[in-house]
Parts: structure tokens; sequence; C-alpha cells
């Protein structure tokens, strides 16, 4: 079983981008040294969501502060760039982190930074199999020629060429499908509960070939406190984050209501006691059927990340592992 963290490089009110970004890395050394398996960077543009553009650029700098830690992008945005060249990323990060780098990539919404980056709506609609295939082919070591719809260059060799699958982020059951006719690993996100994340699990078919499911971490002297400290903390920092999203296809949507996600994932997540978070962990693996989990660890502010990365190192990891490997335990109720 692998466990990592997630960060979405919060930005949080009161806090500097730089202050974001220097923290963000800052965690993944923490968790490097709190015995996590992995950490994984979002990417959001033109909001405080997540102040990191480029997952694959804090990627780079995390990996060159760390020795051990698997790191990987979640995700980076494929609508949103050339597949080609984030394959060179991807391939040089490869290289140079001795193959610690994963790069998770995603669909992404109909949002402004097509419109800025001249990719485009109809990329985004209708182009997701293509500009996906075209990244297989350029991470498959060898040579790489766009003849789609989309894409279209002469044939060239990936310089330098490197083996690498992707992790596909699904949210629907047509990229599930896309994901599975490629053989490729699934990210189901927090937003959904573990039922729904066996559901797409079975829908994917047989085998697992390192399916990731992400939640939230969270953790305190007691349930009740881990609750109360990220239902008020998470709602500043969502609140304005989430109204950042500007869509550019036309179509209404609904704002989600921040602090009632806020419960939400309170409520189907390990946010709570060390024994409560470690029985959440162990649920989600045992009723997903995904063994890789990683959980968002800046809900309560920065000044609480560094802190619940650590305890959930020392307090929740040891009686997750503990328990995977037979010994018995307490278990809150």
């Amino acid at each position: 079983m692998r466990i990592g963290i997630f960060l979405v490089a919060a930005g949080f009110p009161g806090t500097s981008p730089g202050e974001v970004l220097s923290g963000t890395v800052d965690a993944v050394v923490a968790a490097e040294e709190a015995g996590f398996d992995d950490a994984w960077i979002a990417e959001h543009h033109f909001m405080s969501y997540g102040v990191c553009p480029s997952a694959a650029t804090l990627a780079a700098y995390a990996l060159g502060r760390t020795s051990r830690i698997g790191v990987g992008t979640a995700v980076s945005v494929l609508s949103a760039q050339h597949p080609v060249a984030l394959a060179e990323q991807a391939a040089m990060l490869h290289h140079l982190s001795g193959g610690r780098f994963t790069l998770g990539v995603g669909r992404g919404g109909p949002w402004v930074e097509l419109e800025v980056f001249g990719t485009g709506v109809d990329r985004f609609e209708r182009g997701f199999p293509e500009s996906l295939d075209l990244l297989c082919a350029a991470l498959s070591g060898g040579r790489v020629s766009g003849e789609g719809e989309f894409f279209r260059f002469r044939e060239v060799e990936v310089v330098p060429p490197a083996r690498l699958r992707p992790v596909v982020a699904c949210t629907s059951e047509q990229t599930v499908r896309l994901a599975a006719g490629r053989g490729l690993p699934m990210l189901l996100g927090m937003h959904i509960g573990d039922l729904e994340k066996r559901r797409l699990a079975d829908l994917y078919g047989p085998g697992n070939p390192g399916h990731v499911a992400a939640g939230v971490g969270f953790v305190a002297d007691s349930t009740a406190r881990a609750v109360r400290e990220f239902t008020e903390a998470a709602p500043r920092w969502l609140e304005p984050g989430l109204a950042g999203y500007v869509a550019i296809d036309g179509k209404p949507r609904a704002q989600r209501d921040a602090r009632k996600y806020a419960d939400f994932l309170a409520g189907v997540h390990p946010v709570g006691s060390a024994e409560l978070c470690a029985e959440r962990i162990l649920r989600t693996a045992e009723v997903s059927g995904i063994d890789r989990l990683i959980l968002l660890v800046e809900g309560g502010g920065q000044e609480r990340t560094i802190d619940n990365i650590r305890r959930l190192g020392a307090e929740v990891l040891p009686k997750v592992r503990a328990r995977r490997d037979g010994t018995p335990g307490p278990v809150e109720g």
C-alpha cells in the first residue's frame, strides 16, 4: 500500500503566493521525513484555489529538495498545453530524479486558460483522446508524429527519450473507458466517496495498473476537534478559490457551496483522531479496491499543514501499516 500527500498550493486569504509556493515545497520535504511514499501537486490557472500554474515546474523543484519520495502531478492540464512539450518535461524529470517522477494528466474544464493559451474549447470538448494518445506516443521512448484533427506535424525524435505511463484523472465514465482502453491507471478525486470510487474501478474492468484514490487527511487529538478545525478553516480557502473558475463555453453552472463541501469532505475522508484516520484509510482501500492513496493535507491552513503532515506520519501511518500487516489494534467507532 502506498500513501502520499496531495497538495493544491492552496491560496488561503492573507498568505502571499510566494509563501504558499515555498510552503508547498516544504510540505513535500516534511512528507518525505514523515515516511510518506509520494507527494502529488495540482495545477490551476488564474485563481486562488491553487496558486501553482505549472505542476511539473513545482515538482521539479520539490524533487531537487528531496531524495527518496515519489513526486507526481495531480494533474497537469493536458487540454491547456501541447502533449509533446509536456512529455519532454516529464522525460527530463524522470531522468533527473532517478525515476521518482509520475506524470498525472487530466482533461481539465472549459476554463479561461483555454482562451488565454489558445488551445480552445473544441480541443477540450473532443480533443482529449487525441492529446492523450500523442502524449503516450511521445513517452514510448521513440519517435512521434501528429496526424490528427488538432495536431499535425512531421515525425520527430523525442529527446531525451523515456518510457513512462501517465496516470489519468477520471471524473466521468467516458474518461474511465478511455483510460481503460489504453491500460492507463486512473486518478479518482476527493469529490467522490469510496463506493463511487469502487463503481468506477469496476467500470474500468479487471486488473489495477496502479490506480490512485484522492481524499483528505487531517488529524487532531479527537475526531470532534479535527472536524471542527477542518470545517472552520477549509471554507476560507474554498469559497474564494472555487469562485475563480471562469467558464468560456457559455453553459450555466452553479458554484459549489464551500461549507457543504467541507462538511462532505470531513464526513467521508480521514478527518479525525489518529484511530479514525487509520480506519478510514483502510476502509477506502478495502471498499474501492485501490491501495494507492493520496491525502489533501492543506485544509487547515498553511500554518497547520506541516504539523498535520508530521502527525499523520507519526500517528496514523504506523497504525495503517501495522494493520495491513495483520497486527490487531483498537479502532475508534
